[in-house]
């Protein structure tokens, strides 16, 4: 993972027990994980299943292992709260995914600390007393980074990296995510958007990145008198911001000219989950080689091919960058100039992983984004993508959709996902079947000439010319 290192004046670790705060309170006394003699720290009770008791142990067991094999790999802690009403193994589903997103990202969840709270406690997200177990469990497990799986505040993440010890890092879900979009951008347009993204994310953490940031300026230079480095370093990412923006607003007029020298073409978009297995189809659609890899956001440059659908038919195909829990807002934002590819498409298929246990809210997940972008996501083609991992009966398709099963890997049912996106263009209130006789004449000459032709088809009865009209 990206460092994220902050320059802060040395501090003490706290002391075991968290028995008074640093203005001498009383708070709560809680064991440490240390005493308690185990990873997780106080979130077994005696009414769970052996089952959950089971997967909990073998999830935190990471934590037992030899810090010193030589791995160059960051170990982090993972957290994570139950909150009132919610249900505990949807928490721990997140957590799993948290945990690929570390592995993504460079880093090894090496133990995890999952606490029940009717809310977050606004000062340090989790209780004060649990501070002093994590801060036992860092320990323990050999980590120097912490990962929440929900946005952490400016004021939490100083409070908690104030109360563990010097030099662990304090990183929330959003962090991360932007670590690895970092990581895997390559093109121009994905790191402008991710630089965007982060800057936005930053804006309002800055008082935790640098000290110097309560210092008072003169007004020397670019500083105005009396000027906090604070207030200066604000303005030179708001500055920094704008520029970005305008970046990505040229970067559109350039896509929106390539749009038009393929307008031609009926536009199909594939998006969905990360790892749901949209780059093996756009594969599969096109013959294009690209990065297939079993990891989350493997690919994130978005990329358009031609693709035949059988009978004459053509079509252009985008890739889409994925989607995932808890999506942050600055990627959405961000990459709106990418996820317009779905907008602008006359048909949008939307891939989903079914041999994982959690695919219908990937599903839920994918349609709110959609929804948020202008797409109705009933009009969507679902692929129900992997069925080669499951009983492809046993996987019941949405309600109100076109679903359609497959396996993007072996190619089954990718013929059907043809069909079926080949009814949907013809469907389009733009496109139009024009009928010619078997030889031709000035008619079809003209039609060639004046109309978008998508498709040409030859039978014993005439010629038929599938046509976009021109807007």
């Amino acid at each position: 993972m990206v460092e994220r290192g902050s320059h802060r004046s040395p501090r003490q670790a706290p002391q075991r027990g968290h028995g008074r705060d640093r203005g001498g309170r009383q708070v709560e006394d809680e064991p440490s994980a240390a005493a308690a003699g185990v990873d997780e720290a106080r979130v077994e009770d005696e009414s769970r299943s052996d089952a959950e008791a089971d997967a909990t142990v073998e999830l935190a067991a990471p934590a037992a292992r030899d810090s010193g094999t030589g791995s160059a790999r960051e170990r982090a802690v993972l957290v994570g709260v139950v909150r009132g009403g919610e249900p505990r193994p949807a928490v721990v589903a997140h957590l799993d995914e948290l945990a690929q997103l570390v592995d993504t990202a460079g880093g090894e969840a090496v133990a995890r600390m999952v606490q029940e709270r009717k809310s977050p406690d606004p000062t340090f997200f989790i209780g004060r007393g649990k501070v002093g177990e994590l801060a036992a469990l860092l320990g323990q497990a050999g980590a120097r980074s912490v990962v929440f799986d929900d946005d952490l505040s400016p004021s939490q993440v100083r409070h908690l990296e104030e109360g563990l010890p010097e030099g662990v890092k304090v990183l929330d879900r959003t962090a991360v995510i932007l670590d690895i979009f970092a990581l895997r951008a390559r093109t121009r347009e994905a790191q402008t958007q991710v630089e965007l993204a982060q800057l936005s994310y930053l804006r309002s953490r800055l008082t935790r990145r640098w000290a110097h940031l309560s210092r008072q300026a003169g007004g020397i230079g670019t500083r105005g008198v009396g000027e906090t480095q604070l207030e200066s370093d604000r303005r030179v990412i708001r500055r920094r911001i704008a520029l970005l923006q305008e970046r990505l607003s040229q970067i559109e007029r350039e896509r929106e000219v390539q749009r038009r020298r393929r307008a031609q073409l009926p536009a199909v978009a594939i998006v969905g989950y990360t790892n749901a297995g949209k780059s093996t189809l756009f594969e599969r659609l096109t013959g294009a080689e690209t990065l297939v890899e079993d990891r989350l956001f493997a690919t994130l440059d978005p990329r358009t091919r031609r693709a035949e659908l059988g009978d004459g038919l053509v079509v252009s195909v985008s890739d889409t960058v994925g989607f995932i829990r808890k999506l942050p807002h600055h990627l959405v934002a961000s990459f709106r100039a990418t996820l317009a590819e779905a907008v602008l498409a006359q048909v949008v298929v939307h891939l989903v992983d079914v041999s994982h246990a959690d695919w219908e809210e990937q599903l839920a997940v994918g349609e709110e984004v959609l929804a948020s972008l202008g797409v109705e996501p009933r009009s969507c083609i679902v692929g129900l993508n992997k069925i080669d991992r499951i009983d492809a009966a046993a996987s019941p398709a949405p309600a109100e959709r076109t679903a359609v099963r497959l396996s993007a890997r072996s190619g089954e049912g990718v013929d059907a996902l043809r069909a079926a996106i080949a009814r949907a263009v013809l469907a389009q209130p733009d496109v139009a079947a024009l009928h010619f006789p078997a030889e031709g004449g000035e008619a079809l000459q003209r039609a060639l000439r004046e109309e978008h032709v998508i498709a040409r088809r030859f039978g014993s009865d005439g010629i038929e010319l599938l046509v976009r009209r021109r807007r």
